[in-house]
């Protein structure tokens, strides 16, 4: 667990920024201060979060220390640890790692565009040891929540037909008409009609 000042720190810090909302991740699938969540204390019901205070900082961190990664990799690598059931929004998972930066437990490398790599200092690996145990505790919720997930989740072949459905409205040609937008509506809501109705016999 947390020492005492580790704890009031980043208790602090987590207030400010990891109850952020927002991010494309849906329901389940968004900020950390969502429904299904779990922290120190288990799971939780509605208005749960995902993670306890400073249990994301610890993730990212010990991700990072694995090997270099961007952001988005950081967010598509804890989604996959929770078997594509849950992912924490950008608008947690950055000015987190911004903070980790202000502690001096990552530096970051600015690449191609906005995109920075981030890689964790001596001073950040440091802070895993110290906090060996609490990581491990929190990797074994994770463990828990993934399998716990995995009965209700979407495989990965239908969600990467989600992504190409999301792309092509993105990258459709031509204007949004009153004809197209409808043509369009139809089209998606008969076939998320066929998907409640399930296979047919």
């Amino acid at each position: 667990m947390f020492g005492r000042h580790h704890h009031d720190h980043w208790g602090r810090h987590e207030r400010r920024h990891d109850c952020a909302p927002g991010g494309r991740w849906g329901r389940r699938r968004s900020g950390d201060d969502e429904e299904g969540g779990f922290g120190r204390g288990g799971f939780g019901g509605r208005g749960g979060r995902m993670f306890g205070h400073g249990d994301l900082r610890l993730v990212l961190l010990a991700l990072i220390a694995e090997k270099p990664r961007h952001g988005y990799d950081l967010i598509r690598a804890i989604e996959e640890k929770f078997g594509g059931a849950y992912a924490p929004s950008p608008g947690a998972v950055y000015p987190t790692l911004t903070l980790l930066e202000e502690q001096d437990y990552i530096a970051a490398e600015a690449q191609s565009g906005t995109k920075k790599l981030y890689q964790a200092t001596d001073a950040g690996r440091a802070f895993l040891e110290e906090n060996a145990v609490a990581l491990k505790g929190i990797q074994s919720r994770m463990d828990l929540a993934a399998h716990a997930f995995s009965v209700h989740s979407t495989p990965e072949i239908v969600r990467e037909s989600i992504r190409t459905l999301k792309q092509a409205l993105h990258m459709r040609r031509g204007p949004w008409t009153a004809e197209e937008a409808e043509r369009v509506r139809k089209l998606i809501e008969a076939t998320a009609r066929q998907i409640v109705g399930g296979p047919e016999n």
